[in-house]
């Protein structure tokens, strides 16, 4: 920790300089390869990195406990909170993958985003207010309350660390891609600069750092949306029907797009998507955890509050900015290679119709913000990810909750450094794939694991040690084996000719048997430790009452 406090200036600068270095100095990209210098997202990128690497510097100054690495010391408001709650929602997959989606097939690319948003209303009057009460630093604070901790603790982390891993694909690839199509990096190159700039404000910063970069990067996408959005009513006469139209007389499937159908005609896919996306938002072990960086329950509920107007806001806008990727960018032979392929890959269609609309600096503009979105989120789930094993793992599991604070601080750090590196070899793996579609199948483990057993816990006064146990390991198989089985992972990455199970995110299926696991192994369960968990519920509420009359 001595040395941290006398070094952390020059890592920080170093990273900074690494960055500096690597861009600018290789073959920058143009937009829609047109030859040029992106100039403009070249200076906003670098604008961007070394504010965040600022603030990293200046949260390292405010960052020497658990408490304040996990959760910022609880002294972030609920305003504050809300923002970056909805900064870590509104990622590459939803900005990048959604309008993605929404170019290739009109209104289904919407699932997705309709499913997620859906959950809030169940965060906001639900989980927020018994969640900050509860708990800790983590969501397995709340789950280990009543029931016995080792193994309570041991398969929760193993739900956490699996949604952290398989959400950071998505970023990562997000990310690569960007910087890719912008400077001409080689994508593994770019990789390993957005894991080096991430491990700087984690390693450094913690929380305080990473929910600082989540607002400023907040603010920055809905204001760049905004614009967008605007842009592209004027070009259609600010009407939407207008945007429609010519929105389905552009694309190849005409006015299919404008209704279910394009993408998925299985309304039992359509159903099982929106139920991992509405469910899977909370199992999200980092979105669950920025409701301890409030001082009170008051303000965890405002900060689920204002996180669903944004987010609210966001969506709403990305189906305008979605069509208009359609409109603008269909059809414009600038955007696309001699094969006829979108230059970046589908995932690019919203970083083409900025500059569409807006020109090199509005191209370069939002391409800084993605680039923001990606590097925040990633910062998150990091955090996230270092908590499960240094503190659920390591202080409450293997040092029975009694942890030296320099070598949790330590294993925090160095757990970090290994995500990194695990994120880049990851984003190469997966980097062909549709980031959203990616994004949601963490949704499905987090619905099937992290869900069941939180809200069941502060519910349900019958459940049990047991049963959580049985109910996470049924949940974690189910989830993990039938999306291995699925075509999005035994066709597109396996090679095989058809899937075995026909459905890509199965949450319909394993949630539901997560909970029936829960409940056939807490009811049949006589031991001891049985009756105790029954027991300490009551007093669970009563510690949940006390904290909200404060």
């Amino acid at each position: 920790m001595i040395g941290f406090r006398h070094n952390h200036r020059t890592t920080l600068s170093c990273s900074l300089l690494l960055c500096t270095a690597l861009l600018p100095g290789t073959a920058l990209a143009t937009v829609g390869g047109g030859g040029g210098l992106n100039t403009s997202a070249i200076a906003l990128f670098l604008v961007f990195v070394a504010a965040t690497l600022w603030i990293s510097y200046w949260a390292s100054q405010r960052t020497s406990t658990s408490s304040e690495f996990y959760t910022a010391g609880g002294q972030i408001t609920g305003l504050q909170n809300g923002a970056a709650i909805a900064g870590d929602f509104m990622s590459a997959a939803s900005f990048l993958g959604i309008s993605a989606l929404m170019y290739s097939a009109g209104f289904d690319g919407l699932i997705f985003g309709l499913g997620a948003f859906a959950g809030w209303p169940i965060l906001l009057f639900l989980l927020s207010e018994r969640v900050r009460n509860l708990g800790q630093f983590t969501f397995t604070d709340v789950v280990a309350l009543r029931l016995e901790k080792r193994r309570t603790r041991i398969i929760a982390v193993l739900g956490s660390i699996s949604v952290v891993i398989m959400y950071l694909i998505a970023q990562m690839v997000g990310a690569g891609k960007l910087i890719e199509l912008l400077f001409g990096l080689p994508y593994e190159v770019a990789l390993v600069v957005i894991s080096v700039l991430v491990i700087a404000y984690v390693a450094f910063g913690g929380m305080l750092a990473t929910t600082w970069v989540q607002i400023v990067k907040a603010v920055l996408l809905l204001f760049g949306i905004t614009v967008m959005a605007v842009l592209v009513l004027y070009n259609t006469g600010f009407s939407f029907e207008t945007l429609l139209s010519r929105a389905a007389a552009t694309h190849a499937e005409g006015d299919a797009i404008l209704q279910p159908g394009v993408l998925y005609r299985d309304p039992i896919q359509v159903a099982t998507i929106l139920v991992s996306m509405m469910f899977g938002i909370l199992g999200l072990p980092h979105i669950l955890m920025r409701l301890f960086t409030v001082p009170n329950a008051r303000e965890s509920r405002r900060s689920a509050f204002y996180a669903s107007l944004f987010i609210g806001y966001f969506y709403l806008l990305l189906i305008v900015v979605g069509f208009g990727t359609v409109v603008f960018v269909t059809g414009n032979p600038k955007y696309f290679d001699e094969a006829g392929a979108l230059i970046g890959g589908g995932n690019m269609a919203a970083i083409h119709l900025a500059e569409a609309l807006g020109g090199s600096l509005l191209m370069g503009f939002m391409s800084a913000v993605a680039f923001a979105t990606i590097l925040a989120v990633v910062a998150g789930l990091t955090v996230a990810g270092a908590a499960a094993v240094a503190h659920d793992l390591y202080a409450e599991v293997i040092c029975d909750g009694k942890p030296d604070p320099r070598k949790e601080i330590r294993l925090t750090r160095l757990v970090t450094l290994g995500l990194g590196v695990l994120a880049v070899a990851l984003g190469v793996v997966f980097q062909h794939q549709n980031i959203a579609i990616i994004a949601a199948l963490p949704m499905v483990v987090a619905a099937s694991v992290n869900f069941p057993v939180l809200i069941l816990s502060m519910y349900w006064g019958g459940m049990t040690t047991r049963g959580a146990v049985a109910g996470a390991i049924v949940g974690f198989v189910s989830s993990i084996g039938l999306m291995v089985l699925g075509p999005n992972v035994w066709v597109a990455i396996l090679g095989y000719p058809q899937a075995l199970f026909p459905y890509d995110y199965p949450a319909l299926f394993t949630m539901p048997a997560a909970f029936a696991a829960i409940w056939l192994f807490s009811v049949t369960d006589r031991s001891a430790r049985a009756a105790l968990d029954t027991r300490a519920y009551s007093q669970l509420l009563v510690k949940s009452e006390l904290h909200s009359n404060r």
